[in-house]
């Protein structure tokens, strides 16, 4: 595989709106994580991804995006983004931005455009049909719930396409004009500095423009939006032209959140040519998930999440990188969902990190990861803002739940769970804000904060540097290869990373007992807790882990 200037770097997800705010306002902001670039450079980071700071109606989170070539003043001016990009520069760090280009805001231009004249010129920049036998179009389900289909204002059996929530129309990706201003856009962000993009919801750009019905999947009578696309050919020929007319110009850094590929089309999205750079795991996220309802989820089960990131692991050896996570914006805290109840302590946070961070692949952090922080106990339903949790807490009580039930279901699976405020300090508003913040603050802040864990030794945050220290000081955790080990063993995740100069064992113990493992242990290069090494054994504590150098393995 060549080299490239990403390979061995690691990466942080700042969710602009909770990460701090500088001006009292309640809502973070570009100056606020300017304030806190060295805190990020000490922890290891080089690589930023800031979720979407774009002029928005801010329906969902601004990834309903009103305008592609400003910064929203609720977060800051260009003047300040382009400080950031300086700021970081001087520190070796780089700076990615989301792209969101399946679907734009209602409040976008184009749209407002389009649905003044739907036969018109914008009209051809979005997916406008007529229904079918006095119904929608198609039987399509969105993503946030509800039919895919909204009716034009003023316009009788006219309908506009949305995966999304109706105010995120979906982009005709048909349409070579619309391409082009995406490309323009794309291009212009990359010559003011910028090193790449987090490309978001890409795969939905290929639709079938017929648009045919499917059986249903729910009591709804609806179907899967993403049934459709898993439907759909030639989204490649779209993504290989993106990249030639944009990214490959600027020797940008792109990774895909993707889903619904097909195992086959690995090489053909993070191969040497792909057309990402790598592309987000979410094998371990799908496994907690049914399709579209929370309520029936299975959530975490050790061994069926062993084993798709083991599988996860061997199928992009070879080929290319994966990101590796336990957490972003769309996911619950990987403290509160990847550890049983007895380990969602510092030791089993730390262990659940090693696991992750050490894989093959390019390790992102999420903001407050570092910290373990966890999953918010909203009291109540109005807590909650994410527009994804509201659909799912209706679903559950249509399904019998009890509005108890239902919060319940919120508290393991809303997106809110992980934007939060960001935890600073132990004064008001964990030091996120002087005014009222815009989401609840988690109530554990006066105990999980930065603060508190920079000045211990011990804590997760100390961790996390000698972590990432650690994984950059080895080439082996870059280049080489994964080895799944001991999977035959209870609640032991183990792996070994090996080249010509190495073979390191990485192995926790996520059961309540020590566990005996048969291996030559050599030197220890990290560890949450001791572990007893013999001549061929090695016993780790339970939530205990160990980076080791090794001889062999049975």
């Amino acid at each position: 595989m060549k080299q490239q200037w990403w390979h061995d770097k690691v990466a942080y997800q700042i969710y602009p709106k909770s990460f701090c705010d500088s001006n009292g306002d309640g809502i973070g902001d570009l100056a606020g994580i300017l304030s806190k670039l060295d805190y990020l450079k000490e922890l290891g980071v080089d690589i930023l991804w800031l979720s979407p700071i774009y002029p928005s109606p801010m329906v969902d989170q601004g990834y309903d995006i009103a305008d592609y070539y400003g910064i929203d003043p609720r977060f800051g001016t260009m003047e300040e983004f382009e400080q950031l990009l300086a700021e970081t520069k001087k520190r070796d760090m780089y700076v990615l931005m989301d792209l969101v280009i399946n679907h734009c805001s209602d409040q976008h231009p184009w749209f407002r455009k389009a649905l003044a004249d739907p036969e018109g010129e914008y009209g051809q920049y979005f997916w406008f049909r007529k229904g079918k036998n006095g119904q929608v179009p198609s039987n399509y389900r969105a993503y946030f719930g509800g039919s895919t289909w909204e009716p034009v204002p003023g316009r009788e059996d006219l309908y506009y396409l949305h995966f999304f929530a109706k105010e995120q129309p979906d982009l005709n990706w048909t349409n070579p004009k619309l391409k082009q201003e995406l490309y323009d856009m794309i291009n212009w962000w990359l010559d003011k500095g910028l090193a790449g993009f987090r490309i978001d919801a890409i795969i939905n750009i290929q639709k079938d423009p017929d648009f045919p019905d499917y059986p249903a999947d729910g009591p709804d009578g609806l179907v899967a939006c993403t049934t459709m696309v898993d439907h759909v050919q030639g989204v490649g020929q779209l993504l290989r032209e993106l990249k030639e007319q944009t990214f490959k110009k600027h020797d940008a850094f792109t990774i895909g959140e993707v889903f619904n590929m097909k195992d086959e089309e690995l090489a053909e999205f993070i191969g040497p040519d792909g057309h990402f750079s790598c592309m987000f795991d979410f094998a371990p996220h799908s496994q907690t998930l049914t399709a579209y309802t929370w309520h029936t989820a299975p959530g975490w089960d050790f061994d069926a999440w062993r084993k798709v990131t083991f599988e996860s692991q061997l199928q992009a050896q070879g080929i290319g990188f994966k990101s590796n996570i336990i957490e972003n914006h769309d996911e619950p805290r990987g403290a509160s969902r990847y550890l049983p109840e007895y380990a969602r302590n510092e030791a089993g946070i730390k262990m659940l990190g090693t696991v992750s961070v050490l894989l093959r692949g390019l390790p992102f952090l999420y903001q407050g990861q570092e910290l373990g922080m966890r999953n918010c106990p909203m009291e109540s339903v109005e807590e909650y803002n994410d527009i994804n949790t509201l659909d799912q807490y209706q679903v559950s009580l249509q399904a019998g739940l009890t509005p108890e039930e239902a919060l319940e279901v919120c508290k393991t699976f809303s997106r809110d769970n992980a934007r939060t405020p960001m935890q600073w300090n132990d004064g008001p508003n964990a030091g996120f804000t002087t005014g009222t913040p815009w989401l609840k603050v988690n109530p554990n802040y006066t105990r999980i904060n930065a603060a508190e864990q920079q000045g211990r030794a011990d804590s997760v945050l100390s961790y996390y540097k000698q972590l990432i220290a650690l994984r950059k000081s080895l080439p082996v955790f870059t280049w080489g290869s994964f080895e799944p080990a001991f999977a035959d063993r209870e609640l032991v995740m183990a792996y070994v990373r090996a080249d010509g100069d190495h073979r390191i064992l990485v192995a926790a113990n996520f059961g309540r007992e020590p566990v005996t493992l048969e291996a030559a242990v050599g030197r220890i290069l990290l560890e949450n807790l001791p572990a007893a090494v013999e001549p061929e054994t090695v016993t780790i504590p339970s939530c205990g882990v160990i980076v080791a150098e090794i001889e062999k393995t049975a």
